[in-house]
């Protein structure tokens, strides 16, 4: 995630992003195509995960996601009316405005990642630590791997029981590797 996006790379993700997709409102079309055409609006503009922690924010979802078609939040009010937001917009254009696209990201677009900022909204107990992370990775890591051995294990013994011993040499040349890396 970047900390600074210009008002060029947002443009050209918003271009890519409308061609790609159709928006559940048509609304939402609408006011993307509005922040393309704003300089000024546009520089205020960050898209973020989880906007509806944010002061000011928009969320609008693509016809294939199951996200909420369109929100709009502004302090403690939030609502799904389009024209209200695109309102604010209008007399509020130095205000920041945090954006949730929500649209297939897996995997995640390049489009996408070279504008998406971190939301400074964001609860600190929803930040995922670094520590987290390893251990989460380690825990698929030995999960795949204990997956390998017992699908082997499968493998070596319908080798036996087919009295192939072709298959069986090979595949248990494949288990020594497997426990080599397990250990």
């Amino acid at each position: 995630m970047t900390a600074s996006v210009s008002v060029g790379e947002k443009k050209e993700f918003v271009r890519w992003f409308l061609k790609k997709y159709q928006m559940k409102r048509r609304e939402c079309v609408w006011i993307l195509n509005y922040l393309i055409s704003h300089e000024t609006l546009l520089n205020n503009v960050h898209f973020v995960e989880e906007a509806h922690y944010c002061p000011r924010a928009m969320i609008m979802s693509v016809t294939t996601s199951s996200g909420i078609p369109f929100r709009f939040y502004k302090g403690s009010v939030m609502t799904a009316d389009a024209e209200k937001s695109f309102h604010d917009l209008r007399l509020h254009p130095e205000e920041d405005m945090y954006i949730q696209l929500n649209f297939q990201m897996l995997p995640p677009s390049p489009e996408y990642l070279a504008v998406l900022e971190e939301n400074p909204f964001m609860p600190k107990y929803l930040h995922i630590s670094e520590k987290d992370k390893r251990i989460a990775e380690d825990m698929l890591a030995e999960s795949l791997h204990s997956f390998q051995v017992e699908q082997l294990k499968k493998q070596i013994d319908e080798a036996i029981d087919e009295n192939n011993k072709d298959k069986f040499l090979e595949l248990s040349a494949l288990w020594k590797q497997l426990q080599h890396r397990g250990n």
